[in-house]
C-alpha cells in the first residue's frame, strides 16, 4: 500500500449538495478499490491562479490515502471522465511528505 495525496478543483457552479455527491463519489471508489482514508479536507471555494474554462475559482478538496497502485489509474481515469472536475493532482509521498502532511493537519487541528 502506497501513501498518496490527490487534490482537486470542482467546477465553482456547482450546489453544495453536487459538491457533496461529487466528493462522495470518489470518496467511494477508492474505498471500493481498497484505499484507506488518512484525512479529507474541503478547502472551500477559491480563487484561481488563472482562469479555468473561463472560470475564475473553484471548490477545492484534498484526499490523503493509502491505497494499492493499480487503483491510481482508475481514479484518475474516473476525474477525467467526470465533467464537475476542473483540474486533479495525484501525488505518491515519501517518508518527508508524509510527515509533513501530518504536521499540517495537526497545525489545522490546532487552529481549529
Amino acid at each position: 500500500m502506497n501513501h498518496y495525496e490527490t487534490v482537486f478543483i470542482l467546477n465553482p457552479v456547482l450546489s453544495d449538495t453536487q459538491v457533496k455527491e461529487t466528493v462522495k463519489k470518489f470518496e467511494d471508489f477508492l474505498v471500493e478499490k481498497g484505499a484507506k482514508f488518512v484525512a479529507k479536507e474541503d478547502w472551500g471555494l477559491k480563487k484561481l491562479a488563472y482562469p479555468i474554462q473561463h472560470k475564475k475559482s473553484g471548490f477545492y478538496h484534498l484526499f490523503e490515502f493509502q491505497a494499492p497502485g493499480e487503483a491510481i489509474d482508475p481514479f484518475e481515469l474516473e476525474f477525467r471522465r467526470d465533467e464537475r472536475i476542473m483540474r486533479y493532482l495525484t501525488v505518491k509521498l515519501d517518508k518527508h511528505a508524509i510527515a509533513w502532511a501530518e504536521k499540517r493537519r495537526n497545525r489545522n487541528k490546532a487552529n481549529a
